[in-house]
């Protein structure tokens, strides 16, 4: 009996993990971008024009379509901030759930 109950629970537990590891990505849902990929431009053009900035960068990536940035600010303030991937228009900047700056709609 506890065998079978061994097995059953390794099935499930397989069942879930498999369930999980195959659902995509998912943005945060603070902003999403939406433009043709092949219009982007790189996130290095856009760690280069931030540190021209001040800005000091941790990590980047994509997320919801744009470009993520974890990086410090020039007065010291550690941020995550999203960019569009065209224009590199700053749309949301936040420090520890704090939203510093929203793009108004």
């Amino acid at each position: 009996m506890r065998i079978s109950h061994l097995i059953a629970a390794a099935s499930i537990a397989i069942g879930a993990t498999t369930a999980f590891t195959a659902m995509p990505a998912m943005a945060t849902g603070k902003v999403t971008c939406d433009a043709p990929k092949a219009e982007w431009k790189s996130r290095v053009a856009l760690e280069s024009k931030l540190k021209a900035e001040g800005w000091k960068i941790k990590k980047s990536k994509v997320d919801g379509g744009c470009y993520e940035v974890y990086a410090t600010l020039p007065d010291g303030k550690f941020v995550e901030a999203y960019f569009h991937p065209v224009t590199f228009e700053k749309l949301y900047v936040s420090q520890r759930g704090k939203v510093l700056f929203r793009k108004a709609d």
